[in-house]
């Protein structure tokens, strides 16, 4: 495998199959993820209030993992659902910053298998409650674009074929 230390960053709806997708990826790459959900847990879990605070405190988190894993001299893979500007920009900043590229992979789901997959979800995050798909509209009514080219990835098709088609999309983009 030939890529360079890139920013590969999931975004998408909640439940939409980031979380799965990342740890496709990461199992045939190598490369670590940094996913927000469970680092805000954990910031509950010691005694802080679940606030709008906690999810940015979270992004933070993983973006001086972030770092850390850049300074080892590995690409890293973010795990987040990344719905406003101030999300998109904890990571096109840190891209910069490090002079590394950024590769957004837009994860989508049809609706229906999307709702169905949400009923059946369990995932037993301290002080995160499990996702409604109240919470996904919602969602779906403040996300914004990315201000860059991002690539959108249908979560139902995640075979070994798909996976491999799209780390050589990441490796191949600049």
């Amino acid at each position: 495998m030939t890529i360079d230390k890139k920013l590969i960053v999931l975004s998408g709806l909640p439940g939409s199959g980031k979380s799965t997708l990342s740890n496709l990826l990461s199992q045939k790459t190598g490369f670590p993820v940094l996913s927000v959900d469970p680092i805000e847990s954990s910031i509950i879990k010691s005694g802080i209030e679940k606030s709008f605070e906690t999810g940015y405190a979270a992004y933070l988190v993983a973006e001086t993992l972030a770092k850390e894993q850049f300074s080892n001299g590995l690409s890293v893979i973010i795990d987040a659902v990344n719905a406003e500007d101030e999300a998109k920009q904890v990571w096109i900043s840190l891209a910069k910053e490090l002079g590394v590229p950024i590769i957004v992979l837009e994860c989508t789901l049809d609706e229906e298998i999307h709702k169905a997959r949400l009923a059946a979800r369990v995932r037993g995050l301290h002080g995160i409650e499990e996702i409604s798909w109240d919470r996904v509209e919602n969602c779906r009514s403040v996300s914004t674009k990315w201000p860059m080219e991002s690539k959108s990835v249908d979560t139902l098709d995640l075979t070994a074929k798909s996976i491999d088609s799209l780390i050589e999309y990441i490796d191949t983009s600049k």
